[in-house]
């Protein structure tokens, strides 16, 4: 997979759970991390899902996110390696991460403690994937002045597009006020059942929405990628055959090719002027 001339910061975000937040972010980081890519995942929710899911210790005590954003630590040494990939690091979350919101509120420039703290990292990297909580609050925030893309995976459900709509206008709102270079850049279905007529639908009515920035790929409903986390594992080492990690992968080269098309263009434009 093309590797970006630049590092790409991208928040995945979407206020209603249960949508792959958590499993897009350690598939599409793990995928791209075996096929030649620098990637950091920092696990921005309280409940540590991603940190599982790469099979990265996130007991109290353990140095974490918390320490970087409340604390102002550096990420040298939180980010810890995730073991069998060796490009791949996971800066992990503790249950402390739940009262950050709180401890937040009255600290200066406190919508900047992410961005700040990813800065002072001093290794090199390709992609850094922020894995946001379920919510729209203090800690979502502070991964959308961080980044410079937001990726949103939408379900083949009845719900998908509810809330969607808040979302959006909140990328709108931080866009206008405290991070300009902020763009939805990538929209993912995920949990497609092609046996329902509504799953078609949904991809029609999301596709009709938002057109380019939707990806050719569509990750299916599947058991093996449920599995997955109780393993400590994702798709793409648990079973790397299966119809869940070949989505993945195609997700990953897409995300990882439109990157470098996109750069040459603005290359490109630059030349012109």
């Amino acid at each position: 997979m093309p590797r970006p001339p630049r590092r790409r910061v991208i928040a995945i975000a979407n206020q209603k759970g249960g949508v792959g937040k958590t499993t897009s972010t350690v598939n599409l980081a793990v995928a791209l991390a075996l096929h030649g890519n620098r990637v950091m995942v920092i696990d921005l929710d309280p409940q540590g899902n991603a940190s599982t899911g790469l099979g990265v210790e996130h007991g109290a005590g353990t140095p974490s996110v918390y320490e970087a954003v409340v604390e102002g630590q550096s990420l040298d040494e939180i980010a810890t390696p995730v073991d069998g990939i060796p490009s791949l690091v996971c800066v992990p979350a503790t249950i402390d991460l739940a009262g950050a919101e709180v401890e937040l509120v009255n600290v200066v420039a406190r919508e900047g403690r992410l961005e700040k703290s990813i800065a002072t990292y001093s290794g090199e990297l390709d992609y850094i994937f922020i894995d946001c909580p379920p919510s729209l609050g203090l800690l979502t925030v502070n991964a959308l002045v961080a980044a410079e893309e937001v990726l949103i995976p939408i379900q083949c459900e009845y719900y998908a597009l509810e809330g969607l709509g808040q979302l959006l206008r909140n990328i709108e709102l931080i866009k206008a006020h405290l991070n300009a270079r902020l763009r939805v850049s990538t929209i993912l279905l995920t949990m497609y059942d092609k046996r329902t007529k509504l799953a078609d639908q949904v991809e029609q009515e999301v596709r009709g929405h938002f057109s380019e920035i939707v990806l050719d790929a569509v990750v299916p409903r599947s058991v093996r990628v449920s599995e997955a986390p109780g393993y400590g594992q994702s798709i793409m080492t648990y079973d790397p055959g299966s119809r869940g990690a070949t989505s993945y992968f195609e997700a990953a080269e897409e995300i990882a090719r439109r990157g470098a098309k996109l750069s040459r263009r603005s290359k490109n434009q630059k030349g012109g002027n």
